[in-house]
């Protein structure tokens, strides 16, 4: 690379604020992708395809570190697995699926729920407890919840009449929050040598998963333009933003760094409007405020939430 290209790079790769915000951009997109991939490539053939690519290049850039750490490495293998088919390969097997059923700004501010639910399995499995300012947190975000799931009408969810792809959403983060708890007890490595381990592991467990497509006979490679999501999807939330959040912690700490976070379901919103011309109602409104309120009262200090992936 000539001087003046590594010069704009290195400035590039130490700007924080910039790097957090394209990192939620990304996984806001993510979003979008899904709803684009509708018709132009299969649910389980993106997750297959998206975990493949992935792990490719999460090997050839730090394939060598995984050898150097695979003595401490392979002592948590177990849970690394778990961790992968629940928080990797589930996660985003019921994220596209529900995309068929749902609008990206449902499923945009459906993930804004995530803190909450990692409160919750922190209680449960790691007997973290929750102040009451967290409880008040965890209420209002569960009512932001309930408005997307009841689309601001609770007389449906005493019909239940719920959206099934909200549903599936709803599921799909309390499976991710599931690995974000997991994670306070990963193996002490770099989070990139970490992740690259996890993303050999959901290419592999989405072998199965796109076996099922096949026996269903519902497996549709891509398209053109279902190359262009998968491309998406690979480099940008998979992988760019994953290096730009690691990035982010390191430049200013944990706490400041997972607060970016919480502009996905904003972005996600945005997105949906702008480049999918979604309706924006006004309990999208009300439930965009009340899952933003609700983080804003029980974020916690200590750390940065997972990336979504």
């Amino acid at each position: 690379m000539s001087q003046p290209g590594s010069t704009l790079a290195a400035r590039f790769y130490a700007r924080p604020i910039l790097l957090l915000a394209l990192t939620a951009l990304f996984f806001g997109g993510n979003t979008i992708a899904g709803r684009l991939a509708i018709g132009e490539v299969s649910p389980m053939a993106v997750v297959f395809l998206r975990w493949v690519f992935v792990s490719a290049l999460m090997v050839a850039f730090y394939g060598h570190q995984v050898r150097a750490a695979w003595p401490l490495l392979k002592k948590h293998l177990p849970m690394m697995v778990l961790m992968g088919t629940i928080g990797l390969t589930a996660f985003n097997a019921l994220f596209y699926i529900a995309a068929h059923s749902t609008t990206a700004l449902n499923m945009g501010i459906l993930q804004g729920s995530m803190p909450m639910f990692v409160l919750l399995g922190a209680l449960v499995i790691l007997r973290i407890p929750i102040r009451p300012l967290q409880a008040i947190g965890v209420l209002v975000t569960m009512t932001g919840v309930v408005f997307i799931a009841s689309q601001g009408d609770f007389a449906r969810l005493a019909e239940l009449k719920v959206n099934p792809g909200d549903g599936l959403m709803i599921v799909a983060c309390i499976l991710y929050s599931l690995y974000a708890v997991l994670l306070r007890n990963r193996p002490a490595v770099p989070g990139m040598v970490f992740f690259t381990v996890l993303s050999v592991i959901a290419a592999i467990v989405s072998v199965p998963v796109l076996a099922f497509e096949f026996v269903q006979g519902t497996v549709q490679w891509p398209t053109p333009k279902g190359w262009l999501v998968v491309a998406y999807i690979t480099i940008f939330p998979s992988f760019l933003a994953q290096i730009f959040f690691m990035r982010g912690i390191e430049l200013i700490g944990p706490g400041r760094a997972g607060v970016f976070i919480n502009l996905v379901p904003i972005f996600s919103s945005l997105l949906a409007v702008v480049l999918l011309g979604e309706p924006f109602h006004l309990y999208h409104a009300a439930a965009l405020c009340l899952v933003l309120a609700g983080i804003a009262l029980s974020e916690r200090r200590a750390g940065a939430p997972a990336p979504v992936t």
